[in-house]
């Protein structure tokens, strides 16, 4: 990615090295409220890619809420000679430049999420965040929580290397973050609350995709702004997509695919809503519930 003239954002959080061991309030609370072993394997897996908040996840498979965990360290920034952490802050710097252009036009003021990079697990206002969950959004306190290490997982188990590919990973989870300030995420989460658990899965793919479909409007809007994509880029971010869908993460952690159980979408479906995203480069090609075919 060519990403030179692009500011880093001063939103990055550093907990990298604090030690926490998530035996504070509001972790998963194995055995308390029906939540085991099991749950938290289908919640990790439900949630292990680019996903919504787990600990939601949680909530809903016990049939209550994870008592919320607050962070109390003081942010620090991340070192000035850290590649990677540049990196990504130069990503989230593009997205909040993306972003608060299009809020612009719309009449409406953007707020920036922060971003926190952690290394095992670390407390949010959601419950206590953990590396095996891969990157996640916790709209509580608006911020987007990444250990680095998921980016060698990324190449190295699924295959998808490559620096837009990265982005990607960042770019969907600031997706979420859209979603929670346009007031998308609170109605998705009220009809969940009142539905049964294959039509909470189904609200859950319309969320996620609308949110691969924001990340390709972030990267149609920076592409045209200052030219961040080299040849080659894109197909390596569709690959990524397509990597985490539904349908061959099931076949490859349990050597089966169940639909129903779907809660981001198939390959197929990911690719298809990041490239609607990225080639428009238009908010309103994003609207995966009133879409009649995913």
């Amino acid at each position: 990615m060519r990403l030179d003239d692009q500011d880093e954002s001063g939103n990055v959080e550093d907990r990298r090295g604090e030690g926490y061991g998530g035996g504070g309030r509001g972790g998963f609370g194995i055995g308390r409220g029906g939540i085991g072993i099991g749950t938290i394997a289908v919640a990790f897996a439900a949630s292990y890619f680019l996903g919504i908040d787990p600990m939601l996840v949680l909530g809903m498979l016990s049939g209550g809420d994870v008592a919320p965990t607050q962070t109390q360290a003081p942010a620090r920034k991340p070192p000035a000679d850290d590649e990677m952490a540049r990196f990504v802050g130069k990503v989230l710097g593009s997205t909040e430049e993306t972003w608060s252009q299009i809020f612009s036009e719309n009449n409406a003021r953007y707020r920036d999420p922060k971003l926190v990079l952690f290394s095992g697990a670390t407390p949010t206002a959601c419950g206590t965040g953990q590396s095996a969950m891969g990157p996640f959004y916790c709209p509580a306190d608006q911020k987007v929580y990444i250990d680095l290490s998921f980016y060698r997982d990324l190449k190295e188990r699924f295959h998808a290397p490559g620096e837009f590919a990265q982005a990607y990973v960042i770019a969907h989870e600031v997706g979420h973050h859209v979603q929670n300030l346009l007031g998308i995420s609170d109605k998705v989460r009220q009809a969940q609350q009142g539905a049964g658990q294959a039509r909470a899965n189904a609200l859950s793919v319309r969320l996620e995709l609308q949110a691969d479909c924001f990340a390709g409007v972030w990267g149609h809007r920076a592409d045209a702004a200052k030219g961040i994509i080299e040849p080659g880029e894109i197909e390596q971010a569709l690959t990524a997509a397509s990597a985490i869908g539904d349908d061959r993460l099931q076949q490859q952690t349990q050597g089966r695919i169940v639909p129903e159980s779907f809660t981001h979408g198939t390959s197929e479906q990911r690719m298809r809503w990041f490239k609607r995203g990225l080639d428009s480069g238009d908010l309103r090609q994003c609207d995966t519930f009133k879409a009649a075919s995913l």
